[in-house]
């Protein structure tokens, strides 16, 4: 039986292990953190977004960079088959404003436990605690995975599902990249995306905690022209601002050291 190590176990690691285990394969999921999921537990204001009910030529539209890529993931396991999955894990789900889709009970530790259940159904090997040190290769061939108790696990092949650098907290730390770079990957340099964002006007600071809904927001770059606009959810920071349609807004910023933008 083939032996594969699936390194995160966020829903693309659990995910993952599950698939493979479901086809056979001997699987061993490494998680550093003490509970799987721990990302999803803080998505949507603790009630996790799970996806999106529309079409899926809107949701590749909606991805700002490159959204061709997905067109083979999105098509193969669609925006419907993770509402059945999570149906059948006993997760009910109901569909709000934007086609958002989330957990009938609001709670996103339900969606945790329920990818929970679904590797421990698939007999996947969870390890807690535990942090990868170093994949080790051969040529083209995998060979094993060292912890960093220095423990070896032998294996023919590895999934990274580490995640980027989006909230060290949680484990993104950027270990993915390490591992990948290791292995002959080029790495192309990392920059945030759907984030806070911060703004020069000093009144915001004032306004920390402040949450509207229902409001619209247009984005304008530096030659005035609206590259972006939305409705929903916006929140005032210490810093700036914040919410749902901030964080849609600031992938659309490419590059904030050399061009202003302006929120209306």
């Amino acid at each position: 039986m083939k032996k594969v190590v699936v390194i995160g176990a966020g829903p693309a690691g659990m995910m993952a292990a599950a698939t493979a285990a479901n086809r056979g394969l001997d699987v061993t999921l490494i998680e550093k953190n003490h509970r799987v999921g721990r990302k999803i537990l803080i998505t949507g204001k603790g009630r996790c977004n799970i996806t999106n009910d529309c079409d899926i030529e809107e949701l590749i539209e909606n991805v700002p960079t490159n959204g061709k890529f997905l067109y083979s993931a999105f098509y193969t396991f669609t925006n419907t088959d993770v509402i059945d999955m999570f149906n059948k894990l006993g997760v009910e789900t109901k569909t709000e404003r934007g086609k958002r889709v989330f957990p009938l009970s609001d709670k996103a530790h339900d969606v945790a436990n329920a990818l929970e259940k679904m590797i421990k159904n698939q007999k996947v090997k969870l390890l807690l605690n535990t942090k990868v040190e170093k994949i080790v290769s051969k040529g083209s061939k995998i060979e094993k995975v060292i912890l960093d108790n220095k423990k070896e696990i032998l294996c023919d092949s590895v999934i990274i599902a580490t995640g980027g650098l989006s909230y060290p907290l949680t484990g993104s730390t950027g270990d993915g990249y390490k591992f990948a770079k290791n292995l002959g990957h080029s790495i192309v340099d990392t920059k945030p995306s759907l984030i806070g964002i911060e703004v020069q006007e000093s009144f915001v600071k004032d306004l920390e905690k402040l949450s509207l809904r229902n409001i619209e927001i247009s984005v304008y770059n530096s030659k005035n022209k609206k590259i972006y606009d939305d409705f929903g959810e916006l929140e005032f920071t210490r810093y700036g601002v914040d919410g749902p349609v901030i964080k849609s807004a600031s992938c659309r910023m490419k590059d904030t050291t050399k061009e202003n933008y302006k929120i209306v």
